[in-house]
């Protein structure tokens, strides 16, 4: 909930504070024209740093390598490209820093360690894979029955040789009809 509260409430009005506040320094046509231009020079970079990442990515896939760091920055390109051409002098900031190789390094760095381990989520940031660890996936019980997929009136069990289609009993057609 802080987090929405940030996002939402804090953000906007310090946007609205410092636009205001610079309009006052340089006026406001010329604070409008520093608006539209980060957002056609982000746009721009965006979508140049996104060409580059979509290369090398492309270019580890065709090696056989995971391209665990390229999918990081291609998230990072797109978060910093949305804070680009969302008006306002903080949120052009943090997005120009998003673009810039060097920076953008440290923000994927920030990243992995924010994720590490939180709430239970492990990312793997060399692979396409996340998975949730949870507690009782370390038990030494037996493993749930697997299941089959039945029709929208429900599921049945793989052991059981009925399956639900339409509302109907039916069964497998290895097996005789139990209901028709």
């Amino acid at each position: 909930m802080p987090w929405l509260f940030l996002l939402f409430v804090v953000v906007p009005a310090t946007e609205l504070y410092l636009l205001i506040q610079l309009s006052n320094l340089i006026g406001g046509f010329e604070t409008f024209g520093v608006v539209v231009a980060t957002g056609l020079l982000g746009s721009y970079m965006a979508k140049s740093q996104g060409m580059a990442v979509w290369t090398a990515l492309n270019k580890k896939l065709s090696t056989g390598q995971v391209p665990g760091d390229e999918l990081t920055d291609g998230a990072i390109i797109l978060v910093s490209g949305t804070l680009l051409i969302t008006p306002g002098v903080l949120t052009d900031v943090v997005g120009f820093l998003g673009l810039i190789p060097w920076t953008r390094a440290l923000y994927r760095l920030a990243l992995k360690r924010f994720l590490k381990g939180r709430s239970g989520v492990q990312m793997s940031f060399g692979g396409f894979a996340a998975q949730q660890s949870r507690p009782e996936s370390h038990s030494h019980a037996a493993p749930e029955e697997p299941f089959v997929s039945g029709s929208a009136a429900g599921f049945k069990s793989a052991q059981d040789p009925t399956v639900l289609v339409s509302g109907k009993a039916k069964t497998r057609p290895d097996e005789k009809p139990v209901l028709d």
